[in-house]
């Protein structure tokens, strides 16, 4: 189009005539006609322009509207696994998910339909465009990288190294030791077998190492990683039950916990997410 838009320059006022007055009438005429042109070309190229951006608009607009009906989450309002996950939603400003209870105190995550999702009955399971993905760790990861949004994986090695050094302490460690050690004494014994004393007297002496490590981590940094992060979305829902103990105080005496603590009940998705436990 541009290059037709040149040519009508020598085209359209080439005189076709030498001399006199009806040479430059012709001259005239053809400059008159090559503006006529440009004008119809520039505002083809114009329109063309509006409606490529248009649909461009239109069809990233209805991906996102198309990936947001299609993500199924399985899981529990109560388990801090699937809370990370709907913080992580969330932060990515996604929020019209459909999600499927599955309560676990009641035991549905072990009958037979679940078990054909995760055969060892564990909550969260995510469902997106016929792939099902399974732990929290792969659902979380995943969802980072396929939705738009500020990234919660860090940018750096040094950083990412942080934040999966605190999520492995979590996992092994911290969520053992905080929710059945200590939350579970006050909030659910009848889960766990029952009231055991030796088991919250472990869960505090364990689960404020695990807290100690990722403040430690965290240093000067707002929040465990650097920025928000993962590991940050792991902690927080333990940490919410165990504020909800008489063994809190002892647990969360941890120097930079405070602060870390209060940055994280600021945020909208820790606030959107909060379990109803009736």
């Amino acid at each position: 189009m541009l290059a037709g838009m040149a040519l009508a320059f020598p085209v359209l006022a080439t005189p076709v005539a030498v001399g006199g007055g009806w040479a430059i009438r012709v001259n005239q005429y053809g400059r008159i006609a090559a503006l006529a042109v440009l004008a119809v070309l520039g505002d083809t190229l114009f329109l063309n322009l509006v409606a490529e951006w248009v649909r461009a608009a239109n069809s990233a607009a209805h991906k996102g509207n198309a990936f947001m009906s299609e993500i199924t989450l399985w899981g529990f309002d109560g388990s801090t696994y699937v809370r990370t996950i709907k913080m992580l939603l969330a932060e990515k400003g996604y929020t019209q998910f459909k999600q499927v209870q599955l309560n676990v105190l009641e035991g549905e995550p072990k009958r037979p339909e679940h078990l054909e999702r995760h055969p060892f009955g564990k909550v969260p399971v995510l469902d997106y465009d016929g792939m099902r993905v399974l732990e929290t760790t792969a659902i979380a990861r995943y969802l980072n990288d396929v939705l738009p949004g500020t990234s919660l994986i860090p940018a750096t090695p040094e950083d990412r190294a942080r934040m999966d050094m605190i999520i492995g302490i979590i996992d092994s460690y911290g969520y053992g030791a905080l929710i059945g050690g200590v939350a579970a004494f006050h909030l659910f014994p009848d889960f766990v077998g029952g009231k055991n004393e030796a088991m919250r007297k472990d869960g505090i002496e364990n689960g404020r190492k695990a807290i100690e490590l990722a403040m430690k981590a965290k240093g000067s940094s707002s929040f465990i990683a650097g920025d928000l992060s993962l590991a940050d979305l792991y902690l927080a829902p333990i940490a919410f039950y165990v504020s909800l103990t008489p063994d809190k105080d002892v647990v969360f005496d941890v120097d930079g916990f405070a602060d870390w603590w209060a940055k994280i009940q600021a945020l909208q998705s820790f606030k959107e997410t909060q379990p109803n436990l009736g």
